[in-house]
């Protein structure tokens, strides 16, 4: 009995010991994690740091929607609005989204204060930076990008990152000035590095969770090196505010964007005289093509560049100057920048692969022409998130096509418009609104006007020389 007792008590000793080894062992365990986070807190503070002197307050003066609220007011009015801009070059030049500058009359920009010369004692409020006033370069409406250029050097600049590089689940920051707040910091993901807004459309985003909200626009999404991945753009929301899916044009269609402009002051797109979709293994099937993916031609232009290159209906768009191919969205990002006079596409046919080279045409009908034959008189329509323009003499010879002599020509996106997928494109010609003609903004006002939130909504438009019908509900 005592050496059981004895064996009892050494047990008990054992337990005791072992448990308070494991709380000793525990401490530095949880020490360690709090380490860890406060490091970790650290290095987004120093990396928002380093970032927001490159973030600046972009503010216009131009003819924005009128109120919604107010029915006295049916015209659009003369007011400010502010979005953000993200420095890319020293010299003084700053990239912003199209919609925050287009129709603005004046446009400056708030440079933050650099951070040698911030108050020493570090205050809450920090002074406010310089105001420049700020020339548009030139703008792009299809990717929604415009530089702008500010009479100031030695300004602290991001670098543009590798998009096609940013993994789904990266840690990003989102910089700007939400609702006005400059220099406002949030974080998130990357939700996907691919999405779409419209099936065949040439823009694809970076989704972010990182809170975008309104006056955002412009300002930098930045990996964890502080490198610009893209350009927060807009957000997709149903109460208006914030619910964790915001868009970013991604850096490298940035870039390409930004020397093009500084460059010629406007982008140059090629036109092949071709239509094309992305291949499905179903069309594929159907069709006996060689692959499952890659680009197919559904349409060639009569006396087009593809037509005289003897290019049919059926062919299959392997490369563009030596690059594959994977979708229509590649072709018409491939498109977007030329590399010289001339396009060398690889062709497939069958079983036949062979190459072809067509002239580099330049489109004829660009968005950014239009946005230069946006005047004050004749802007938004909040309604439909548009900018509009009546169809003119001079309008109609810029344009390849048009049915008729009378309409509104969409010529842009509006800057504070409503998110409605699948509607309006920049080019569009509007006939009528629920089978009332529409021959001027003003008439498309008023249409607009009395159609309520719910209700449903037929606007015949002419797109691409084609009629057709764009049904949907109002948001």
């Amino acid at each position: 009995m005592r050496i059981q007792g004895q064996r009892s008590v050494r047990t008990s000793a054992i337990v005791i010991y072992l448990a308070g080894a494991s709380l000793l062992l525990a401490q530095p365990a949880r020490k360690r994690d709090l380490a860890s986070l406060g490091q970790l807190s650290e290095s987004f503070q120093a990396l928002a740091h380093r970032v927001s002197p490159s973030v600046v307050k972009v503010l216009s003066l131009g003819y924005r929607p009128p109120d919604e609220d107010d029915e006295t007011e049916s015209q659009a009015a003369r007011q400010p609005s502010s979005g953000s801009g993200t420095i890319v070059d020293s010299n003084g030049y700053i990239v912003t989204n199209a919609h925050v500058v287009m129709g603005a009359e004046r446009v400056q920009v708030l440079l933050p204060v650099p951070l040698d010369q911030t108050i020493p004692k570090r205050s809450t409020l920090k002074p406010k930076g310089r105001m420049l006033r700020a020339e548009v370069v030139g703008l792009d409406v299809e990717t929604d990008i415009a530089v702008l250029k500010v009479p100031t050097t030695g300004l602290p600049a991001l670098e543009l990152g590798d998009s096609d590089s940013v993994e789904q689940g990266e840690l990003v920051l989102a910089l700007g000035s939400p609702l006005g707040l400059e220099n406002s910091v949030s974080m998130g993901v990357v939700s996907s590095t691919a999405r779409q807004l419209r099936p065949e459309d040439a823009m694809m985003y970076l989704q972010t969770d990182a809170p975008i909200n309104p006056g955002n626009s412009g300002g930098p999404l930045v990996d964890a090196a502080g490198r610009v991945i893209g350009i927060n753009t807009l957000l997709y929301s149903q109460s208006g505010g914030n619910e964790g899916i915001g868009f970013a044009a991604p850096s490298n269609v940035v870039r390409a964007v930004f020397e093009q402009i500084r460059q010629h002051r406007r982008v140059i797109r090629i036109d092949l005289g071709v239509e094309t979709q992305t291949v499905t293994p179903l069309l594929a099937s159907g069709w006996n093509l060689p692959q499952t993916w890659g680009v197919v031609v559904t349409d060639v232009i009569e006396d087009g560049p593809a037509e005289k290159a003897s290019i049919e209906i059926g062919d299959m768009i392997a490369s563009v100057n030596g690059k594959t191919m994977e979708n229509a969205r590649m072709l018409s990002s491939s498109l977007f920048r030329p590399g010289g006079d001339k396009v060398r596409l690889e062709i497939l046919r069958g079983s036949q692969r062979f190459s072809v080279t067509v002239p580099a045409v330049e489109k004829l009908l660009d968005p950014e022409r239009l946005a230069a034959v946006i005047t004050s008189g004749q802007l938004a329509v909040p309604q439909l998130g548009i900018l509009a323009v009546d169809l003119t003499p001079k309008i109609t010879n810029m344009l390849t096509t048009a049915r008729a002599e009378k309409g509104v020509l969409v010529a842009g996106r509006a800057a504070e418009g409503p998110f409605m997928e699948g509607t309006l494109r920049t080019g569009d010609i509007i006939y009528s609104v629920n089978r009332q003609g529409i021959t001027s903004v003003d008439d498309l006002r008023n249409v607009m006007g009395k159609i309520k939130a719910g209700d449903p909504v037929a606007v015949q438009v002419e797109r691409g020389g084609k009629l057709l019908f764009i049904a949907f509900e109002m948001p």
